[in-house]
This record gives C-alpha cells, structure tokens and sequence, in this order.
C-alpha cells in the first residue's frame, strides 16, 4: 500500500510532499533514480532529546542504520545526483562525523567535505585593508563549552557523496567577488569577476528570541545551508530534492524559495506542521517577492533555464502525482 502525504503544498507547479512516516518506508516506494538532489541532517546519536526518536543508540546499532538509510538513499539517487549529508559531533565523542562517513562508503564516493562554519573570529590586520574593517570581527553563534580541554565548536561537516563520484557542479552559482580584480585575467574563468567559494561556507544560525517559539527543535540547520547545496548541484539539473529527516523543514524552505519540488519525511507530527507551515511561508514570501535575493537563481541563462526548468516540472509533477 503506497504511502500518502501527510500534507502536499503547492505553488503553482511546484509541490512540496510531507510525509509522516520513517524515511526508510518512503525510501521503499521511491522509484530507483528519482531523486536529484538530498540535503539532510540526521539523528546524530548524541543523547539530543527529540520529541519521537530515542537518540541513545548504541554505536554498532547507529553505523548500522546508518549504513541501512544511506544504502536506500543511494538507490533512489540519479547517477548525476548529490547527497549532501550534514553531521555534527561533540567534544567528548569526536569520531561520530567520520564515523557516519565511513558508513556511506561502500553506497557512494566522497566527491567534496564542506565545512560549515557558524562562528568565526577574523582579525583586522589578517583581513587586508579591502575589507575595510576598523577593528577585529567576531561573527556567527556557537555553544560555548566550559571546560580546560575542549575548544568551543564553531562547524560541522558537509560530506557531498555522489554515485559514482563524477557528478558535475555549478561552481560559480556560489561565487565570490574578488577583492583585487587587476590580475583576474590571468586566471581562466575569471571572466565574470567571480571565483569557487570553496568548502568553507560561513553560515551562522539566526539571531533567535525564544528557542521553544522560534526553533523548537533541537538540532536544525539554517534553510540557507541547504539552499547553497541546491545551487552548487546546478538547480537547472533538479527535478526533485529530498531531505529524509526534515525536521523543522530547512531544506522544503529552500526549496520552495528556489521553486524546486521536494519531499521530506519526519516521525514526529510537531515538527513536520512546523515544516509545513514555513515552507507555505517561504512560498507566500516568493509571491510576494519578499523572499530575498538568495531566492533568484541569477546565475542559470535566463532562456534555456526556464525551458529546462518547465521540462523538469512536467515531469517531476507527473512523478509525484503517482507516490
């Protein structure tokens, strides 16, 4: 019996598809290589207190299922696709990250490992007189630690696993300017005064006022993390992204500001209303052209982008349509 969505939000041809389920059942009723595009967080088994998962398993049980949903995630993946999968760790059990890692690698290849970088200290001096900086800069939000042998923890990883480890990448739909543009010309590809941003992605958490109100969930990422790894994979290749663990809905949010179809799945019916209800939020927003610049995909020619994104609509409609 096929899985129906707990809600299904839309915008146009857009389509956004929740499901109140374990990932690994929706997995299941996945045609094989449907899926583009997955950016998700999971349980990182570090004894955080969600409302319907135990998160104190034991190593050997986590690796296990761990390896299970990556193995189903791998099999629903196109052979140009991306999973880009964000794990933290903490100071006393630092091998979690790599540990998840290691289980991915007999389902996919380790193609790049971003850092997401939520607080950084940059001194004046080390910055160059371009930034214009008049004193030294502390940026982003972290959890301090009290202790005389951990340092605070200012990032997480970003592993990008592809199928086969080829899988080409818009570079540039991240691009920075570069502070001295008088020798660019030397470079190939500098041609449009922007270069790779690279791996480290400085993303900081928003300034919040109350954790129960404004993120109530325990363990979530910015939507604009998600968003920067749609647009690295290239959005006018997405037909379809997925976050099986979507939580408060990061990645949904991101989709619907980049007009690109997802489905997400969650175990627990708080968390996914709250995903529901920001991304129908982020669609309002797009209507409204309130959205924000990082909602315009500037980077994609503009012509044989809509016609290709029409193409990928179609049929990504169609597809959902029969889940």
């Amino acid at each position: 019996m096929l899985l129906k969505p707990y809600k299904i939000v839309t915008a146009g041809s857009q389509q956004c598809n929740f499901y109140l389920t374990d990932c690994l059942d929706l997995f299941k009723q996945l045609p094989a290589q449907s899926v583009d595009v997955i950016v998700t967080s999971p349980p990182y088994n570090l004894g955080i207190q969600y409302n319907s998962y135990s998160d104190t398993l034991s190593r050997a049980e986590y690796l296990a299922w761990s390896g299970t949903w990556i193995a189903a995630a791998a099999r629903v993946l196109r052979p140009d696709g991306s999973l880009f999968l964000n794990v933290g760790a903490k100071p006393t059990d630092p091998w979690t990250a790599m540990d998840v890692a290691q289980a991915a690698r007999e389902h996919l290849r380790l193609q790049n490992i971003i850092h997401w970088i939520k607080s950084i200290a940059i001194e004046r001096s080390s910055a160059g007189a371009a930034a214009g900086l008049t004193r030294d800069l502390a940026v982003g939000h972290y959890k301090p630690i009290n202790s005389e042998r951990f340092l605070n923890d200012c990032h997480e990883f970003i592993f990008h696993f592809t199928p086969q480890g080829s899988t080409g990448l818009d570079r540039l739909a991240l691009g920075v300017p570069y502070q001295d543009e008088s020798n660019i010309s030397r470079w190939r590809g500098a041609g449009e005064g922007v270069r790779c941003r690279g791996n480290t992605w400085f993303i900081p958490y928003e300034t919040i006022q109350r954790r129960d109100r404004d993120r109530p969930h325990p363990a979530t990422f910015p939507s604009r993390l998600p968003e920067q790894c749609l647009r690295l994979h290239g959005l006018k290749r997405i037909d379809v992204a997925m976050d099986p663990f979507t939580g408060l809905g990061s990645t949904a949010v991101a989709c619907a500001r980049l007009g690109v179809n997802f489905i997400g799945a969650d175990l627990d019916e708080t968390y996914l209303a709250e995903a529901v209800t920001r991304t129908r939020d982020a669609y309002a927003a797009r209507a409204a052209g309130t959205a924000g610049a990082t909602a315009t995909p500037a980077t994609l020619p503009a012509r044989a982008a809509r016609m290709r994104k029409a193409e990928l609509t179609s049929a990504a409609t169609k597809r959902l349509a029969g889940l």
